[in-house]
């Protein structure tokens, strides 16, 4: 088999279990698979997890390679593939091994990368756009004139978010615990920063005196912990929290009673560990819908630093301290 590098997990723990290594390449594509040599891959908090040993992939995924989101060239197509051609310019998602020079995946999780966008760039967006537009869209079902509350919002998902309720004509508002990246956010179309810095009770503050005590329509919720008994006292009646992440923490209390007072909506959704054919229609509805507003410039993916992948240990620690603004990108091309 001839080799290729890739970041390999060679313990779980901190960044000394990390590092990129020579290791076998994928077989080649067989029926629809496409094979993408990668210029880039995305970093995201689950690369993180696995590293940890808190968030093994799907069986048939590797262990040990992580990464979930890639940008690339087609390099070669199984006898059943139909949509793409060698050497087209594609993105997209799977449930690990994408940070590698080489990964294979399913021909429908896969997009067009648009003119517009470099390798950096195009890295930064398959996994955040995805996971916002189909959080927000399809399972919030957010509507035109409604209010919606971003939480960790300059994160990768934060930013993407941002951008694509305010382009459907949303009122946005967007949290975080720092003032510096909630005013480098407003460029995206945020319309109201709220800090939260010591308790999350500062939010529901904040959305009473914006709202008139009318709270939001939907909140994208990328925290949990003790963010989610706030969500219920800050949403609307008749309103959609959906869960995207725990970083603060993967239990809370429920106050049910204002569940039901409210008719409160309340849905859980991850990209990883859905079907093939889950990933194909949410990546189909983000070509379908997200990539038209890249090319007349309405949203963009946001990228705050890209480290060659030699300087993986680098990515993990700085995207672990919280400091990025956007996506961190790991370049294979160098």
């Amino acid at each position: 088999m001839k080799s290729m590098r890739a970041i390999v997990i060679t313990s779980h723990g901190g960044v000394e279990g990390i590092s990129l290594q020579e290791t076998e390449q994928p077989a080649p594509p067989t029926a629809d698979r496409v094979r993408v040599r990668v210029r880039t891959a995305g970093l995201n908090r689950a690369d993180i997890m696995q590293r940890e040993g808190n968030y093994p992939p799907p069986p048939g995924y590797p262990e040990n390679v992580p990464g979930l989101e890639f940008a690339g060239e087609v390099e070669a197509v199984g006898e059943a593939g139909r949509h793409w051609e060698i050497g087209d310019r594609v993105f997209g998602i799977t449930a690990g091994g994408a940070q590698a020079e080489f990964v294979v995946v399913p021909e429908n999780n896969l997009a067009p990368i648009p003119v517009e966008l470099n390798w950096n760039e195009a890295a930064a967006m398959p996994e955040a756009f995805i996971t916002a537009h189909d959080a927000l869209f399809t399972r919030a079902r957010l509507q035109m004139g409604e209010r919606v509350l971003v939480h960790a919002a300059a994160s990768g998902v934060g930013t993407a978010a941002i951008q694509l309720a305010h382009a459907a004509g949303a009122t946005v508002y967007g949290t975080s615990r720092t003032a510096d990246k909630l005013e480098r956010v407003r460029a995206l179309g945020l319309d109201e920063a709220i800090i939260v810095r010591d308790t999350p009770r500062q939010f529901v503050e904040s959305v009473g005196k914006l709202t008139a005590n009318a709270g939001v329509e939907v909140i994208l919720d990328l925290v949990g912990g003790d963010y989610f008994p706030a969500n219920l006292q800050a949403l609307a009646t008749r309103g959609r929290i959906i869960c995207v992440g725990t970083t603060a923490g993967r239990k809370s209390e429920i106050d049910l009673g204002l569940v039901l007072r409210k008719r409160a909506t309340i849905v859980g959704t991850v990209l990883r560990t859905r079907s093939i054919e889950e990933k194909a229609e949410a990546t189909r509805r983000f070509a379908s819908h997200v990539l038209p507003l890249i090319s007349r410039r309405v949203v963009r993916p946001v990228v705050d630093r890209v480290y060659p992948a030699t300087e993986v240990r680098a990515a993990h620690e700085y995207l672990e301290s919280n400091r990025n603004c956007g996506k961190v990108v790991l370049d294979f091309s160098v």
